[in-house]
C-alpha cells in the first residue's frame, strides 16, 4: 500500500494565495496531479513557467501557475 502523506498547507489553501506568494514544487505537482519530477520536466520543456531561486529554495509564483492552470498562457509566456 503507497504512504501517503498530507498536502502542503499552500495547496490546501491556494485559492486564497495571492498571485504574488510563492509555492514549492510539491504544491505544483499537487494542483496537477503529476509528480514532482514531471514539474522539473515542465519546467525545463516550457510547458509550466521558469521558477525563481529564493538562496538555496526555488519557487514558482502563484499568478504564474493561475494562468497555465486557467489556460490563459503556457509556461514560457509566463
Amino acid at each position: 500500500m503507497p504512504m501517503r502523506t498530507n498536502p502542503p498547507s499552500a495547496l490546501s489553501s491556494f485559492d486564497q494565495l495571492p498571485d504574488s506568494a510563492q509555492v514549492d514544487a510539491k504544491t505544483v505537482a499537487g494542483l496537477f496531479g503529476v509528480g514532482i519530477a514531471t514539474v522539473w520536466r515542465r519546467a525545463k520543456a516550457g510547458t509550466l513557467p521558469k521558477p525563481r531561486k529564493f538562496g538555496v529554495s526555488t519557487r514558482w509564483s502563484v499568478g504564474d501557475i493561475r494562468s497555465v492552470l486557467a489556460g490563459t498562457t503556457t509556461g514560457d509566456a509566463a
